[in-house]
């Protein structure tokens, strides 16, 4: 009985030992690689993570026509992939980065507001990355501090001598990947953003060409680092890391030099990772880059408000979902609501606001329109007591929020 006893013991220990790992997660935008190409070169640690993980095809670039259409530029795609929103809400349309809404939080503030003595890290050649994107130290984002930043390498011309082959840029990256492995080894920030820039600036020197392969093997050694700080963090430590690599946009169609476009190669992204990411939503469906910001919240266990939940635009790639793809037209009174139901059973609730003071930081009523079954798929709203040129819909179920929004045409 003695025996058995300390049997137990030892397994809700280790059970409660397992339960507690700490949840760590790093993501990786690496500029400019068109989902084909990334296919076409097939380096290993990309097989690497194929095997373990997952590769799924994804888009960048919002609604093609839509009030989400996001211009297929650098700034604008990696502001997707921190904020969860397109372009209508974080307003990043170009890399000047003139007025960021951040209204809209990135997943740094998410992390911070729920968890403070968490650390956040920044690897990137590009400054901009961290004071406007991430707005470190701005008073409208709470004045937020990267725990650590490793950036600006761009500007050192001493280091880095800026040549006109861009070979110093190949430099700056393996710079960036050698401090972030360093970092994960050694001090293990609880989430890291790794941004990656020479694959980009092939693309726009060569296209489609031998050199744009040989930055994307590049871009597969420096994952490869990181990769394998990671995997020793896990054999040392009690940790569970969660790796998402992906890019901010793709390349045009003729030659591979340009982007910015809404054509499906421009649009075209993916997202590889070192664990499945294979619930209903991933397996049935086409992801975004969006999608991102919920699957990192879902994973470290994040809280997020209702009022910023509301705004994602994104579906967690990870655990249960019920509701994808919501659509909504307005037919005079009313307005014809549908949805992708990813689960059968269970219910959807219909939400409406006609403001939209999120946009300048202030709270939208919701109005429950009504409850209806999951499989459904469909509602029909009264709008005749809550005439409006603009109406905000959510569609909520207990596993995830959708959003949609509808306006009047000029």
């Amino acid at each position: 009985m003695k025996k058995l006893s300390i049997l137990l013991f030892l397994c809700v220990c280790s059970g409660s030992i397992l339960a507690q790992r700490q949840k760590k997660v790093v993501f990786v935008i690496a500029d400019g690689i068109a989902a084909d190409a990334l296919e076409q070169t097939n380096p290993p640690h990309f097989r690497q993570l194929v095997d373990k993980g997952c590769y799924l095809r994804a888009y960048q670039g919002g609604e093609v026509g839509g009030y989400s259409e996001t211009p297929t530029i650098s700034a604008p795609g990696y502001t997707n992939v921190i904020t969860g929103v397109w372009y209508n809400k974080h307003n990043v349309p170009d890399n000047d980065i003139k007025a960021p809404n951040y209204h809209y939080p990135t997943i740094f503030r998410l992390l911070k507001d729920a968890f403070p003595e968490k650390k956040i890290a920044v690897f990137s050649s590009w400054l901009d990355n961290r004071t406007k994107l991430i707005g470190e130290g701005l008073a409208e984002t709470g004045q937020i501090k990267m725990d650590e930043a490793f950036d600006g390498l761009e500007l050192d011309t001493v280091h880095y001598p800026h040549d006109k082959g861009r070979q110093f840029m190949l430099a700056i990256d393996q710079a960036v990947t050698a401090k972030a492995a360093e970092s994960i080894k050694e001090r293990a920030p609880d989430l890291s953003w790794v941004y990656l820039e020479y694959t980009d600036d092939m693309g726009h020197m060569y296209g489609d060409s031998p050199q744009y392969t040989r930055a994307i093997e590049k871009v597969d050694e420096e994952i490869g680092q990181i990769l394998s700080a990671i995997n020793e963090r896990e054999q040392k430590f009690n940790e569970d890391w969660l790796l998402i690599v992906t890019t901010d946009h793709g390349r045009t169609e003729k030659d591979g030099k340009g982007h910015g476009g809404q054509s499906f190669r421009q649009r075209s992204a993916w997202l590889l990772s070192n664990r499945p990411l294979d619930n209903a939503y991933s397996k049935l469906l086409y992801p975004a880059s969006v999608d991102i910001v919920p699957t990192i919240a879902r994973f470290m266990n994040i809280p997020v408000r209702e009022a910023t939940g509301r705004e994602l635009d994104g579906v967690p790639l990870l655990g249960s979902v019920a509701v994808a793809q919501p659509q909504v037209h307005r037919l005079k009174e009313h307005l014809d609501v549908s949805w992708l139901p990813l689960k059968q059973d269970g219910e959807l609730k219909v939400w409406l606001s006609t403001t939209n003071n999120k946009k300048t930081g202030g709270e939208d009523h919701y109005q429950l329109m009504g409850t209806f079954p999951l499989n459904r798929k469909h509602a029909l709203i009264s709008i005749k007591d809550m005439p409006s040129s603009f109406y905000k819909v959510v569609l909520e179920t207990p596993e995830n929020t959708v959003n949609r929004w509808v306006m009047e045409k000029d």
